[in-house]
């Protein structure tokens, strides 16, 4: 089989998106991979120009027997990635092994390699969001999800692949085809349907003293950039390594659900809930993406405001 991209989780939030961006630089010669299951994933693909769809474990079959051909580059998104999922091997496996197996097959037929790392590696954000190599091994994930992701980054690093491939560490992403995702899906969706239901938004509690209710912090980035920022690994072939993805600038969710809130034209009323105690010792008061290695291999773009990404995709999308 032969495609001049592959994206893997190609059905899904950021995959689905990356597609949509290749269509509209004119690429539609794309082999989608995903596992479709019984949701409404599918709808993500509505409308997206593509050559063909392969569900994952056929293709994975395909990297083994080395089936495939003529291929560009590889977007692997494909990836468990509910924060919450306890099965230790199945994250093992769907998360690291398919990672690293698709790397080394993409590193042997010299096929550009991104893929998505995630934030959750940087674990309560104790020891800092830096992105540097000498950061990766000091690092404390706080869920089997952000460990599994750590692991492809270690081994990554531990065996010099990354001079030749580029990963990112996408932060807290929204924007349009991420419906299916159910609780997974950004605090936008589910405050934009809260309101539309119940006229109101509800948030969280603080626990921690320094913290007002609603005042904790989360860096933000619209779809659109990280896919942008994506893309950008592709056009220069030459950066590699494992990337912050975020904007730099936290925002807090009183921002965001005031975003919302002016974005469907209505006052805002919050309402502040305790936090289930079983959350609380994993729960992130801080985030925020250290872009400084991101601005120094070239990338130059604003990124969208919290305000302006909101309200684009409440109007465009959520009330379309």
């Amino acid at each position: 089989m032969s495609a001049k991209f592959i994206v893997t989780g190609g059905a899904g939030f950021i995959g689905s998106n990356i597609v949509a961006a290749l269509n509209e630089r004119g690429e539609d010669n794309i082999l989608v991979v995903d596992d479709l299951g019984a949701d409404d994933k599918w709808r993500n693909l509505l409308g997206l120009e593509y050559a063909d769809y392969q569900h994952k474990d056929e293709f994975r079959a395909s990297i083994q027997y080395d089936r495939l051909a003529a291929v560009d580059a590889v977007f692997h998104m494909g990836a468990c990635s509910t924060t919450t999922e306890t099965n230790a091997d199945y994250l093992v496996d769907n998360n690291y092994r398919y990672t690293r197996d698709l790397c080394e097959w993409c590193m042997e037929h010299d096929v550009r390699f991104i893929y998505a790392s995630s934030a959750a590696t940087y674990g309560d954000g104790s020891l800092g969001y830096s992105d540097e190599d000498e950061a990766t091994p000091t690092l404390r994930p706080m869920n089997m999800y952000g460990y599994s992701k750590q692991m492809f980054d270690l081994w990554a690093l531990r065996n010099g692949v990354l001079n030749e491939i580029a990963g990112l560490k996408y932060f807290n992403v929204y924007g349009p085809r991420e419906d299916h995702k159910g609780e997974m899906r950004s605090v936008v969706n589910k405050a934009y349907k809260q309101i539309a239901e119940t006229g109101e938004v509800k948030l969280f509690k603080s626990h921690r003293p320094e913290y007002g209710d609603g005042e904790q912090v989360r860096d933000f980035i619209y779809v659109k950039d990280a896919v942008d920022v994506t893309l950008f690994f592709y056009d220069h072939p030459g950066i590699s390594g494992v990337f912050n993805c975020g904007t730099g600038g936290a925002r807090t969710w009183n921002d965001l659900v005031k975003a919302v809130f002016a974005a469907m034209g209505r006052e805002p009323k919050i309402r502040y809930i305790d936090m289930p105690e079983d959350l609380r010792d994993q729960y992130q008061y801080h985030t925020e993406a250290d872009v400084t290695k991101l601005r120094g291999v070239g990338y130059d773009k604003d990124f969208t405001s919290l305000e302006d990404g909101i309200a684009e995709y409440v109007k465009g999308n959520l009330q379309g």
